[in-house]
């Protein structure tokens, strides 16, 4: 292990350390000793009660806007001060979104008197001030391990919520093993299927369709750069997974809330529409994964965007062969992404599904980590970035001179 190596794991150790231990510290005018006796509330009302939440929430809100506005699109794409002008932005909207959901949490913990030892104005500013500044300390946290630690910060914060609480599912459900409440080939089938969904995780997340690319001879001052081979790699899952499972709901539920507003809540259409959308009902299960499905798309067009890399390679001097440039290497760019984006569409769609399905067929285990197939994609690629980086730091040497 190289001491660059030591160094960016003892800060990622570290500054997960940090994070753990601000989730042991209570919210500022809580009464401890009432806290104490609900172990299982220290995390959910602590000073990083929030989490990264508000800041994700806003990112993908900002993301969507790049998708419909063209002009935030190229102010991102228009260098370090573009792509700064547009982190101040989000961090302004985390800002708002995080004092509007503490304050929301502060105005609900003043109803338990008991909990609260003095439930007045002055409570209410210190716990939102409390939450609100834990969300930023770990959006500074996260952007440390990301900066000078191994592995993306804000994956490896929600990598480590998430397996926190694994020992005590696994021991939960050894519990009710032991007790016949659940069979133990139920439990061994899962343990099949999510060794078998991790592997495939494994193989998509991994895999490219390459796209072969012929750069022409150019001159850089005196010198002349021969004509050389490259390829194009294109994801099959390029749209992620928060913003095509996050942003899908609320292509109808927004809708809905709206109905409500306008015919009221008790309507007779709006109750039945919204007890047809709960998670398990067929009609849910169906909408999402259209929703998802078609999203991937249409994000995945933001994220490669066939124009602009058909306007960067005419740039570059390069060309797809059999491929006129432009329009017509766009064409082809976008006809290639399409095809791949048909598996990563799928494969995003089967894994949002992995809970619903469990549920309407009453196999699932009563522990959401178990059952989570976004969990696993966001543990699974977080390992898989860590482990390249890993190799990356390994094999260069301090002057950033590849062995």
């Amino acid at each position: 292990m190289t001491t660059e190596l030591a160094r960016r794991i003892a800060i990622t150790i570290g500054a997960l350390l940090i994070y753990r231990l601000g989730t042991q510290i209570p919210i500022a005018g809580l009464d401890v000793s009432r806290l104490s006796s609900f172990p299982s509330l220290n995390g959910r009302l602590s000073l990083f009660a929030l989490g990264l939440i508000p800041y994700l929430s806003a990112a993908i809100l900002v993301r969507l806007l790049s998708v419909v506005w063209r002009g935030l699109s190229s102010l991102e794409r228009s260098g370090e001060g573009g792509r700064r002008k547009v982190a101040r932005a989000t961090l302004v909207l985390t800002l708002a979104l995080a004092a509007f959901q503490a304050y929301g949490i502060a105005s609900t913990l003043i109803s338990f008197p008991e909990l609260v030892r003095n439930p007045d104005g002055w409570f209410l500013v210190t716990a939102t001030a409390s939450m609100v500044g834990g969300v930023f300390v770990l959006v500074w946290i996260s952007e440390q391990i990301t900066r000078y630690g191994i592995g993306n910060g804000l994956a490896l914060i929600l990598s480590v919520g998430m397996l926190v609480s694994l020992p005590r599912d696994v021991a939960g459900i050894v519990d009710v093993v032991r007790s016949g409440a659940v069979s133990g080939n139920l439990v061994f089938i899962h343990v099949v299927f999510w060794v078998v969904t991790v592997a495939v995780i494994v193989l998509v997340e991994g895999a490219r369709r390459n796209v072969r690319v012929e750069f022409g001879a150019l001159n850089v001052g005196a010198r002349q750069l021969p004509a050389r081979d490259a390829v194009l790699p294109i994801k099959l899952n390029s749209a992620g997974f928060l913003i095509p499972v996050t942003v899908a709901p609320w292509v109808f539920f927004l809708p809905l809330a709206f109905a409500g507003l306008v015919l009221g809540s008790d309507h007779p259409l709006v109750a039945a529409a919204y007890q047809h959308l709960q998670l398990g009902q067929p009609a849910h299960m169906t909408l999402v994964s259209i929703a998802v499905f078609a999203l991937a798309f249409v994000y995945t067009a933001y994220v490669v965007d066939p124009e602009y890399t058909a306007e960067s390679l005419a740039r570059h001097h390069g060309a797809i062969p059999g491929i006129a440039p432009g329009e017509a290497t766009a064409a082809h760019l976008d006809r290639v992404v399409s095809l791949t984006t048909v598996v990563g569409a799928v494969y995003l769609t089967a894994l949002q599904l992995i809970p619903e399905v469990f549920d309407l067929y009453g196999i699932g285990l009563p522990y959401s980590m178990v059952v989570n197939g976004g969990a696993a994609l966001v543990v699974v690629c977080t390992v898989l970035d860590i482990k390249t980086q890993v190799r990356d730091v390994s094999l260069t040497n301090p002057g950033g001179v590849r062995r």
